[in-house]
């Protein structure tokens, strides 16, 4: 008998994404006990998740509005789509660049308001244009801090813009640094972007340790006339720091998608109203991401792409244990155990743990009987079993 997975979607998801399901696959916003979730900006912390829910996928980067604690210990695996948007991002970045330097967000709103002056319109604007000089971007530093998707594709393109590029990643990949363009240099610390960046650019994840890194303190080491931009995560700056900065000239410009009240009120901000990820290339990359996420890991058990779980995935050899558990030693052996009193031989493991926690994929043959999955289900150390058996 073919199992009938249940998708509900608790935001409006781009039709890219959700006709990715088959006839085996019922999706939408009115479902009730998911197998699985898709989900945008809708908050989540308040929800409670029935036992059938096995996967949520923010079709997006960011998973603030996902209880990530309360999922890791119910064994729900959530994933995200990450370099989805990437690009859609990149090119704000590129106008925040323009915006934050030749003042034109200033200058077309002064220009507003010379209408009805008539004639006198063009003499007015070469009398008043000088109040909103600014430089080119040609030749100047440019710090990206961050460098993930995001921050790869944001180098490559200042440098073709002729900017002097530096990035910082203690984290760098060896896969993000083969897109990295060997022009990019590469900063040891973030005080020496602060002391020698122009222009400084934020694409981090938010975490205790990058929380308002942005600060007084901080600022108190860049160059004279810096121009922030925060595309990112709004609570990666001290908005009243940056304000105050702002108001003395140590900040020339702050380019921000994440508004409060004190930097609306503050000078020289352009504040863009979450714009980011808000174009259809995006919401569509997106929503088939998250969908084909769902479908691996909801039809084989491979993980790709989850926020907390680790990544795990192998080709499919028949019957399929997947196990989520705590990272305690000697716990493969214990699963080992189990299955041979019940007569199942294991012909495929991969098993990963990410910090406290751990996955296992067990690829076998014998009869899985549900009391073999009851038994795994019974050891201490673990937190969810699923058996996905062979297709007939």
């Amino acid at each position: 008998m073919i199992h009938m997975y249940q998708i509900q979607c608790l935001n409006k998801i781009s039709e890219v994404g959700t006709s990715r399901f088959n006839a085996n696959y019922i999706c939408g916003t009115d479902v009730q006990n998911p197998d699985a979730i898709l989900v945008r900006s809708a908050s989540m912390h308040e929800m409670e998740f029935g036992p059938e829910l096995l996967a949520i996928a923010r079709a997006g980067a960011g998973v603030n509005n996902i209880p990530l604690d309360k999922c890791s210990e119910q064994g729900i695996a959530v994933f995200n789509t990450p370099g989805a948007n990437a690009n859609a991002v990149k090119e704000l970045v590129l106008a925040a660049l323009l915006l934050s330097s030749r003042r034109i967000v200033d200058g077309i709103e002064w220009l507003r308001t010379l209408k009805g002056q008539g004639a006198e319109i063009s003499k007015l604007v070469e009398k008043g244009k000088g109040a909103y000089v600014g430089p080119e971007i040609s030749g100047k530093t440019l710090g990206v801090v961050g460098l993930g998707a995001i921050g790869v594709l944001v180098s490559s393109a200042a440098v073709s813009l002729g900017m002097d590029v530096y990035g910082y990643d203690p984290f760098l990949s060896v896969e993000t640094a083969w897109g990295l363009s060997s022009a990019v240099r590469h900063a040891q610390t973030l005080d020496e972007i602060y002391s020698k960046c122009d222009y400084i650019t934020l694409h981090v994840p938010l975490t205790p340790d990058t929380r308002e890194m942005i600060n007084a303190s901080s600022i108190a080491k860049m160059k004279d006339g810096v121009r922030l931009i925060n595309l990112a995560r709004g609570d990666l700056v001290n908005s009243a720091d940056v304000a105050a900065a702002l108001e003395s000239g140590k900040v020339a410009a702050y380019a921000t998608d994440f508004a409060d009240d004190t930097i609306l009120g503050a000078k020289n901000v352009i504040a863009m109203p979450h714009l980011g990820a808000s174009t259809p290339e995006s919401e569509d990359n997106c929503a088939r991401m998250a969908a084909l996420e769902l479908i691996d890991y909801l039809e084989n058990g491979n993980i790709r792409n989850s926020v907390n779980l680790p990544a795990v995935s192998m080709p499919r050899e028949g019957s399929r244990i997947c196990i989520v558990h705590r990272n305690i030693p000697n716990t493969i052996s214990r699963f080992s155990g189990v299955l041979a009193q019940a007569g199942v031989n294991i012909e495929n493991m991969a098993s990963k743990s990410r910090k406290e926690y751990a996955y296992t994929i067990l690829d076998v043959t014998g009869d899985v009987t549900a009391n073999a999955a009851q038994a795994i289900d019974a050891l201490d150390e673990v937190i969810r079993v699923r058996v996905i058996k062979a297709a007939n």
